[in-house]
C-alpha cells in the first residue's frame, strides 16, 4: 500500500461525517476569524500570550485552519489534515490552558477547555478513521 493509499484510506462509517462537521466547521470558522477578528482571534490573542512573531503566527494558523477545516468538511486528506489540527490543538492547550491550570485549578482549565478538547480528540478521531463512507477519500479510494 502506497502513502497515497494510506493516508486517504478509511472505512465505511456512515457516521463519520458526524464528527467531519463538528472538527471542520469549527476550524473552518476559527482560521476565517483570526482574520476578521485579528486583534481579539489572531495576532492580537498571539501577542497577549506572549506567543513570538504575532502577526506571522495569526496568519499562518488562520490558513491552516481554514484549509484544514475545508479538507475535512469535504472529507479530503482527513487524516492528514487532522494531523494538523490535533497538532493545532495540542499547541492552543498547551500555550492558552497551562495558566489557567496553574493560576485558578483543574476545573477552571476544564470549563476554558472543552471546546478544545473536542477539537484535539475530534482529531485524533479522524486521524485513527480516515474520512469514512461519505468522503472524497472513500471516493479516490474506490479508484486505486
Amino acid at each position: 500500500m502506497s502513502m497515497f493509499q494510506k493516508i486517504i484510506s478509511s472505512d465505511h462509517s456512515k457516521t463519520t461525517i458526524i464528527i467531519r462537521l463538528m472538527v471542520g466547521t469549527v476550524f473552518l470558522s476559527e482560521g476565517i476569524q483570526k482574520f476578521l477578528f485579528p486583534a481579539i482571534r489572531g495576532a492580537g490573542r498571539f501577542e497577549k500570550i506572549g506567543l513570538p512573531s504575532p502577526e506571522f503566527l495569526g496568519a499562518f494558523v488562520g490558513t491552516f485552519e481554514i484549509i484544514c477545516g475545508l479538507l475535512i468538511l469535504l472529507g479530503l486528506l482527513t487524516r492528514l489534515a487532522s494531523i494538523l489540527t490535533f497538532i493545532i490543538m495540542l499547541v492552543a492547550i498547551t500555550t492558552t490552558k497551562s495558566d489557567i491550570l496553574i493560576n485558578e485549578g483543574f476545573w477552571s482549565m476544564m470549563h476554558g477547555s472543552r471546546t478544545d478538547w473536542a477539537m484535539f480528540l475530534g482529531s485524533l478521531f479522524l486521524i485513527i478513521k480516515g474520512g469514512g463512507k461519505y468522503s472524497v477519500d472513500k471516493k479516490l479510494q474506490k479508484n486505486e
